[in-house]
């Protein structure tokens, strides 16, 4: 495998890191390897690679040639020992969760994760018998005083899904080394482009890779990076638990790894000028965007991010009491009049995606719960894509307006 120096550039390590010097047959693409099990004739060399003392694959749930290169790119990107992938993001968090606690432990985390996130936090992890505490996702002086009082685990998400809060890595990873605790960060919004987690002090970044890394809503997958030895546990649980990546997917994942600083910087620019856009118009209430100077986290992501990412969430504008008939009808309109957007789950994709919270990130909570996690019923998640940005911000102000008209 070709081996990135530490001086190229990022896209560089998106094209060449982790490739085959030589793939079969002089492809300059590695190929998709479909089989499942991988032969031997020499038994004592299949006892080597069985037993991990010499390079090779034994059976596609634990390792696979194109998987290994989707990993291996990663690992070029991130600059770290050690990367292991999984069939979708939600695998990587939870197979990372189960590796490494056992019941009797504590994870401090913030309350406003991404939906399927929080019901592992408060649902299953307790069932477990490991206590978790959350906390007001910007309200790092009561994280500070949980993490003080001891704990495994710290699991932060920045920028959270869906209101973009930020939250200040460098500072909550000291206080997690100093009471002995892990650090793991969601850096799915921002990749690592935009942010680097293991630079800030965290022990392991975790991904959807779903989302933008793959880029073009085609292909699922997950991946966790870190230190040898954390990651190397991680693995151990999840070629057990069974939840391997599919060599497709990663065949996918890994051409959206060759593109994914091109696409950052489009979905960075379009983004910063789709909020711009927003923050003024009269049928929009908060608009939530790290880009903004009026974002409560707007300085700590100048400070840890390079760009501030392609998805923004906003409100709108709702006058009069709460009817929850009347705004239910109002998102409808607004959805209904976009023309350059697809009304979906996902983020991160090529084209602009767009939904409510309560029908994609967190489906899984209730109103009341959302409520809790700061989310209103009126917020709208719009990640934008890479088109053009005078496009889409036309699309919004003509949807806008469908949505203000009786």
């Amino acid at each position: 495998m070709m081996q990135p120096s530490p001086k190229q550039g990022l896209s560089t390590r998106g094209v060449w890191g982790g490739k085959a010097a030589s793939a079969p047959e002089g492809a300059t693409v590695m190929p998709v390897f479909h089989g499942v099990t991988f032969a031997y004739e020499d038994l004592d060399e299949w006892r080597q690679v069985a037993e991990g003392t010499r390079p090779g694959h034994i059976y596609s749930r634990n390792t696979n040639p194109t998987v290994q290169v989707f990993e291996r790119t990663m690992q070029a990107l991130e600059g770290t020992e050690a990367a292991t992938s999984f069939a979708t993001g939600m695998a990587a968090i939870s197979n990372t969760f189960f590796a490494l606690l056992s019941p009797g432990d504590r994870v401090v985390s913030i309350r406003d994760t991404y939906g399927g996130t929080n019901r592992i936090l408060t649902e299953f992890l307790p069932e477990w018998g490991v206590e978790v505490t959350l906390c007001a996702t910007e309200d790092h002086e009561a994280m500070e005083r949980e993490i003080g009082r001891g704990c495994t685990a710290v699991y932060l998400e920045t920028p959270t899904n869906p209101t973009l809060k930020i939250l200040d890595v460098a500072r909550l990873a000291r206080s997690a080394k100093e009471a002995g605790a892990l650090v793991m960060v969601d850096n799915t919004f921002a990749t690592p482009i935009n942010q680097r987690p293991l630079e800030l002090g965290a022990d392991l970044v975790l991904y959807s890779a779903t989302k933008f890394l793959g880029g073009h809503s085609d292909a699922m997958g997950g991946a966790v990076l870190g230190a040898r030895s954390l990651v190397e546990r991680i693995f151990r649980y999840r070629e057990i638990n069974g939840a391997s990546l599919d060599p497709n997917s990663a065949f996918l994942l890994s051409r959206g790894l060759a593109t994914l600083e091109l696409r950052m910087e489009r979905h960075n620019r379009n983004a910063q000028r789709v909020a711009e856009f927003l923050v003024g118009h009269p049928a929009v209430g908060d608009v939530f965007y790290p880009g903004l100077p009026s974002h409560p986290g707007h300085d700590v992501a100048r400070e840890q991010m390079s760009g501030f990412g392609g998805v923004l969430a906003f409100s709108l504008r709702d006058e009069g009491p709460p009817d929850e008939g009347r705004l239910h009808d109002r998102i409808g309109r607004f959805l209904g009049g976009l023309r350059l957007a697809h009304r979906a789950a996902s983020l991160g994709s090529v084209a602009t995606l767009v939904g409510p919270p309560s029908v994609t990130s967190h489906v899984e909570l209730t109103p009341e719960g959302r409520a809790r996690a700061g989310i209103p019923e009126s917020l709208i998640r719009y990640s934008v894509g890479i088109e053009n940005a005078e496009d889409l911000i036309r699309d919004l102000d003509g949807a806008l307006q469908e949505a203000t008209d009786s």
